[in-house]
């Protein structure tokens, strides 16, 4: 298994890189269409790629399988999924600029670790408080508006990749501590086909043309196909050969790829500010990444 880590790390590498894509082609799709399109689209191409590969993969008799208690899991998994990812798409469009909210994203890891802490009975080291405090702290000097008014203290879109971040976090953790009920491919299928179903429901209900500008369906396209296929995959092959704590130190890069993504594709780049946010961020989520992984031990008994 140690000589075949590197695929593990070039699958981690892969899927971070799919990743940060989404952020900047649901931005640039968002620029053109309403949430309502968008989500109809991005989650019926998401939800048709995954459904060809659970088909292909042969998962179909794994699903008839199921206890009554795993149906009613994923449907609580679906939707704690749908509301993270409304937040998302709606953090997404509320903020300018999509490497900041890839920057604000990353108090995901520090959720996960505390909620980790209560519902599995993780351990947390003193470094990996450290690396959160860090996170905290460059997600406050991204979003500070420089106003002492609360109503005007952070950017707009900053309260939603809060509430993002904790429902995803939530949902990794429910998933982590039932992992041995079902499939990743099973969990990320059905939420993806339930989410389907309510933005269907949410694009009837208002009466918007099904049709788009071209170029609009080319972006939506673009980011289910690396958001929620390509990317999602590769994070799971990469638990073949690497841990999920080693993995996720390649996918703590993640803003930086956002950031090189989004100046190429749409001219954007954030304020210094709040790039010297990002880069705290960045370290901070490393920093945790590598004590959980135990490259760093300091404070570890």
């Amino acid at each position: 298994m140690k000589s075949e880590e590197w695929k593990g790390y070039v699958y981690a590498l892969v899927g971070t890189i799919a990743f940060s894509s989404l952020y900047v082609f649901s931005k640039a799709g968002l620029n053109q269409v309403e949430l309502a399109q968008f989500g109809l689209y991005y989650f019926g191409v998401g939800f048709l790629l995954n459904l060809i590969f659970f088909i292909s993969s042969g998962k179909i008799s794994e699903v008839k399988a199921f206890p009554r208690k795993v149906f009613g899991l994923l449907l609580i998994l679906a939707a704690i999924d749908l509301a993270s990812n409304i937040t998302f798409f709606m953090a997404i469009r509320a903020i300018s600029d999509p490497s900041v909210t890839s920057f604000l994203g990353n108090l995901f890891p520090v959720f996960l670790t505390s909620l980790g802490i209560f519902f599995l009975n993780d351990r947390f080291s003193l470094m990996e408080a450290l690396g959160g405090i860090m996170a905290i702290t460059g997600a406050f000097v991204i979003s500070y508006t420089g106003e002492l008014n609360w109503q005007k203290l952070f950017i707009p879109g900053t309260g939603l990749v809060v509430i993002n971040t904790f429902l995803a976090a939530t949902f990794s953790v429910i998933v982590k501590k039932n992992v041995d009920k079902a499939s990743p491919v099973v969990f990320n299928l059905n939420s993806l086909c339930w989410i389907f179903l309510s933005f269907l429901g949410y694009f009837i209900w208002s009466g918007l043309p099904l049709a788009i500008p071209a170029k609009a369906l080319l972006n939506i396209a673009l980011g289910a196909f690396f958001g929620s296929f390509i990317g999602l995959l590769s994070f799971f092959y990469s638990y073949r050969y690497i841990s999920a704590s080693r993995s996720s130190i390649i996918q703590s890069l993640k803003g930086i790829f956002v950031l090189t993504i989004a100046y190429f594709y749409m001219d954007k780049f954030p304020l210094a500010i709040q790039l010297w946010g990002g880069g705290i961020t960045v370290a901070g989520v490393m920093v945790m990444t590598m004590a959980q992984a135990g490259i760093i031990r300091i404070g570890k008994k």
